[in-house]
């Protein structure tokens, strides 16, 4: 294998294992704080996948993540809070996890070795050329991640990859890799930890930039959310007051009149007060 920073030993953390509770927190803690500026040297990189997934879900394509163990579980979270947040159609943006859904709950570490399981995965996918595919990896060189990356290259489709290691086999498949390098864990090789929070984050704001473009967000509002508990309704309520200046009741009887819909009942109300 060649050299992995992601799992090499932290001397800043060696002796956590002697510490005081809050000493191990503090050391964590300060770990924790280098993350975001890393990920903001990935920015430029992080732009690119957001226009090409802009561009291919707005010709009909789809958007898979594919990860292993915590990658593929950060994927799965992202993947999943996407229709909920923004109404984007379920099967558009698609995760991908080694080991399928019922390791989301029950690790499957073992199965992101398995090129044969990944094969399985890719055909029962459905994807297809001008489709994107964005393979999740701290280490860079998870063979199932890998073959799926592989796979929809053959098809023609824009591979994209997130890792924290520089020049590593993901790498030299994508066509655009962003590398956030996270370095050395508190815990040696415990990547859901630095390099997890780096993925979070740039898995989270790739989507919600993504959703901005498609117009599924009113100035900050998240306007084209689902409405599906007393929670949500009430807060869409709000959404409507403070866009359109009504007061709640009005507010509640326009989203009503556009089925809860609250970019439709926000649209309308322009158009009848221009």
């Amino acid at each position: 294998m060649n050299y992995v920073p992601t799992e090499t030993v932290n001397e800043r953390t060696s002796n956590i294992s002697n510490e005081t509770t809050l000493g191990m927190l503090q050391l964590i803690n300060n770990e924790d704080k280098t993350v975001a500026d890393i990920v903001t040297e990935c920015l430029p990189v992080v732009s690119v996948l957001v226009d090409k997934a802009y561009e291919t879900l707005s010709s009909g394509g789809r958007i898979f993540y594919c990860g292993a163990g915590t990658s593929g579980r950060l994927a799965v979270a992202d993947a999943a809070e996407l229709p909920p947040t923004y109404g984007l159609a379920p099967d558009r943006v698609v995760a991908v996890i080694a080991g399928g859904v019922g390791a989301m709950i029950n690790a499957a570490e073992g199965c992101e070795d398995s090129r044969e399981r990944a094969i399985e995965a890719f055909n029962e996918s459905g994807c297809k050329a001008g489709d994107m595919v964005i393979g999740v990896s701290a280490s860079g060189q998870a063979p199932y991640v890998l073959t799926f990356m592989e796979e929809a290259k053959k098809l023609g489709c824009f591979v994209g990859a997130i890792v924290n290691n520089k020049n590593t086999l993901m790498s030299a498949v994508a066509d655009t890799t962003v590398e956030a390098l996270t370095g050395a864990e508190v815990i040696k090789g415990s990547t859901r930890m630095k390099a997890g929070t780096s993925q979070k984050m740039i898995m989270n704001m790739f989507s919600t930039a993504v959703c901005i473009k498609l117009g599924y967000v009113y100035k900050n509002y998240m306007v084209n959310m689902t409405i599906s508990n007393r929670k949500l309704r009430a807060r869409g309520i709000a959404m409507v007051s403070a866009i359109t200046g009504l007061d709640e009741k009005e507010a509640e009887k326009l989203l009503e009149e556009y089925d809860l819909n609250i970019a439709d009942a926000v649209k309308a109300y322009d158009l009848s007060h221009k």
